[in-house]
Protein backbone atom coordinates (compact mmCIF):
# COMPACT_ATOMS: atom_id res chain seq x y z
CA UNK A 1 0.00 0.00 0.00
CA UNK A 2 1.18 3.72 -0.91
CA UNK A 3 1.98 6.03 2.15
CA UNK A 4 -0.04 8.96 1.87
CA UNK A 5 2.27 11.95 1.50
CA UNK A 6 0.25 14.39 2.45
CA UNK A 7 -0.29 13.18 6.03
CA UNK A 8 3.83 12.92 6.34
CA UNK A 9 4.13 16.68 5.18
CA UNK A 10 1.18 18.24 7.87
CA UNK A 11 3.63 16.39 10.44
CA UNK A 12 6.48 18.13 9.50
CA UNK A 13 6.13 20.99 7.77
CA UNK A 14 6.20 24.18 9.78
CA UNK A 15 4.52 27.69 8.67
CA UNK A 16 6.98 30.41 8.71
CA UNK A 17 5.39 33.75 10.31
CA UNK A 18 6.76 37.28 9.45
CA UNK A 19 6.89 39.67 12.02
CA UNK A 20 6.97 43.13 10.90
CA UNK A 21 8.06 45.83 12.52
CA UNK A 22 7.91 49.89 10.86
CA UNK A 23 10.49 51.81 13.03
CA UNK A 24 11.03 55.67 13.44
CA UNK A 25 14.41 56.62 16.12
CA UNK A 26 13.48 53.50 18.01
CA UNK A 27 17.11 53.31 19.22
CA UNK A 28 15.90 53.43 22.82
CA UNK A 29 13.87 50.29 22.62
CA UNK A 30 14.59 48.25 19.62
CA UNK A 31 17.22 45.92 21.35
CA UNK A 32 14.55 45.34 24.07
CA UNK A 33 11.80 44.81 21.75
CA UNK A 34 13.62 42.08 19.60
CA UNK A 35 14.81 40.40 23.31
CA UNK A 36 11.04 39.93 24.19
CA UNK A 37 9.65 39.31 20.93
CA UNK A 38 12.36 36.91 20.45
CA UNK A 39 11.91 34.85 24.14
CA UNK A 40 8.20 34.42 23.35
CA UNK A 41 8.43 33.28 19.55
CA UNK A 42 11.23 30.91 21.22
CA UNK A 43 8.56 29.09 22.88
CA UNK A 44 6.74 28.45 19.83
CA UNK A 45 8.00 25.30 18.80
CA UNK A 46 5.34 24.78 15.50
CA UNK A 47 6.37 27.67 13.91
CA UNK A 48 9.19 29.36 12.07
CA UNK A 49 9.89 33.00 12.45
CA UNK A 50 11.13 36.13 10.43
CA UNK A 51 11.55 39.56 11.93
CA UNK A 52 11.63 42.17 8.82
CA UNK A 53 12.63 45.69 10.41
CA UNK A 54 11.23 49.14 8.18
CA UNK A 55 13.36 51.53 8.62
CA UNK A 56 11.42 54.62 8.47
CA UNK A 57 13.81 57.33 7.83
CA UNK A 58 15.65 57.53 11.51
CA UNK A 59 17.86 60.08 12.30
CA UNK A 60 19.23 57.85 15.64
CA UNK A 61 20.74 54.66 15.61
CA UNK A 62 18.05 52.50 14.37
CA UNK A 63 19.45 51.65 11.39
CA UNK A 64 22.65 50.21 12.85
CA UNK A 65 20.84 48.52 15.88
CA UNK A 66 18.75 46.81 12.55
CA UNK A 67 22.06 45.89 11.12
CA UNK A 68 23.60 44.45 14.25
CA UNK A 69 20.74 42.53 14.42
CA UNK A 70 20.61 40.57 11.72
CA UNK A 71 24.63 40.13 11.70
CA UNK A 72 23.45 37.90 14.80
CA UNK A 73 20.38 36.54 13.68
CA UNK A 74 19.63 35.15 10.23
CA UNK A 75 15.77 35.37 10.73
CA UNK A 76 16.20 39.32 10.73
CA UNK A 77 16.09 41.47 7.55
CA UNK A 78 15.10 45.12 7.28
CA UNK A 79 14.34 47.39 4.46
CA UNK A 80 15.61 51.23 4.66
CA UNK A 81 13.80 53.85 3.77
CA UNK A 82 15.38 57.30 1.92
CA UNK A 83 13.54 59.69 4.50
CA UNK A 84 10.51 59.62 6.74
CA UNK A 85 7.81 58.47 4.69
CA UNK A 86 5.09 57.94 7.93
CA UNK A 87 4.18 54.26 9.45
CA UNK A 88 1.61 53.16 6.91
CA UNK A 89 4.17 53.55 3.75
CA UNK A 90 6.96 52.28 5.56
CA UNK A 91 4.59 48.81 6.84
CA UNK A 92 3.64 48.65 2.84
CA UNK A 93 7.19 48.66 1.85
CA UNK A 94 7.75 45.94 4.11
CA UNK A 95 4.66 43.82 3.20
CA UNK A 96 7.05 43.35 -0.30
CA UNK A 97 9.56 41.95 1.54
CA UNK A 98 7.80 39.10 3.89
CA UNK A 99 8.30 35.37 3.42
CA UNK A 100 5.95 34.18 5.37
CA UNK A 101 2.47 32.27 5.29
CA UNK A 102 1.04 34.88 7.27
CA UNK A 103 2.34 38.25 9.41
CA UNK A 104 1.89 40.14 12.68
CA UNK A 105 2.71 43.97 12.22
CA UNK A 106 3.80 45.10 15.65
CA UNK A 107 5.43 48.48 16.96
CA UNK A 108 8.75 48.34 18.15
CA UNK A 109 7.69 50.33 21.43
CA UNK A 110 6.52 47.60 23.14
CA UNK A 111 2.76 49.15 23.34
CA UNK A 112 1.59 46.12 21.36
CA UNK A 113 0.02 44.68 24.86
Amino acid sequence: MEEHKYSQDIQTDRRLISILVPCYNEKAVLRQFYARTSEVIGGLSSYDFEFVFVNDGSRDETLAIMRELRAKDARVSYVNLSRNFGKEIAMIAGIDYLQGDAAVIMDADLKDR
